[in-house]
C-alpha cells in the first residue's frame, strides 16, 4: 500500500517536472531567438537585471533536469521490486520444497543426437507417416535449388 503511494506521488511529480522542463526550455533565447523572445524577451531583461532571464533558466533548467532523472531512477527501481518479490518467494517455495524432500528434479535437456528429430530408429520412416513417404525437409531436397 505505501509502495502504491509513494509510486502514485513520483510518477505526478514526474509529469509535473517534465512539463515545468518542456516549459523552462522553450522559454530559453536561441540563437534565432527562440520562444523567449516572442514572449517578451525585452520585458524579461528588464525584470531579471542586465544579464536577462538566462541565468535563472539555465538554473531552473538544471534543476528540472535532476529532478527529472531522479525521478525516472526512482520509478524504475519501484516497477522492479515487483519482479524481486516474485523471485524471492520463487526462492522461499523451492526451500519449503527442499525441506520437505518433495523438490521437483530440475529437467536436464539433452541435445539431439544424429538423428533427425521425427524419425524412428526400427524403420527408416518418419514417425506418424507411411513407409513409402519421404520426410526430407525442403532445403535438402533437390528442387530447391536457386533458379
Amino acid at each position: 500500500m505505501q509502495s502504491t503511494i509513494l509510486e502514485t506521488f513520483l510518477q505526478i511529480l514526474h509529469v509535473f517536472v517534465c512539463l515545468v522542463l518542456m516549459f523552462v526550455v522553450l522559454l530559453q533565447q536561441g540563437r534565432g531567438g527562440g520562444m523567449g523572445a516572442a514572449f517578451g524577451g525585452g520585458a524579461a531583461a528588464q525584470v531579471f537585471g542586465g544579464r536577462g532571464a538566462g541565468n535563472i533558466l539555465t538554473r531552473a533548467t538544471s534543476i528540472c533536469a535532476a529532478i527529472f532523472m531522479l525521478t525516472s531512477v526512482s520509478l524504475a527501481y519501484l516497477s522492479s521490486s515487483g519482479d524481486r518479490s516474485i523471485r524471492a518467494k520463487v526462492v522461499l517455495e523451492e526451500k519449503k520444497h527442499n525441506e520437505r524432500g518433495t523438490a521437483r528434479p530440475k529437467e536436464k535437456k539433452e541435445p539431439a543426437k544424429d538423428q533427425p528429430s521425427g524419425t524412428d530408429e526400427s524403420s527408416g520412416a518418419g514417425a506418424g507417416s507411411p513407409a513409402g513417404e519421404s520426410t526430407s525437409t525442403p532445403a535438402s531436397s533437390p528442387s530447391s535449388g536457386s533458379k
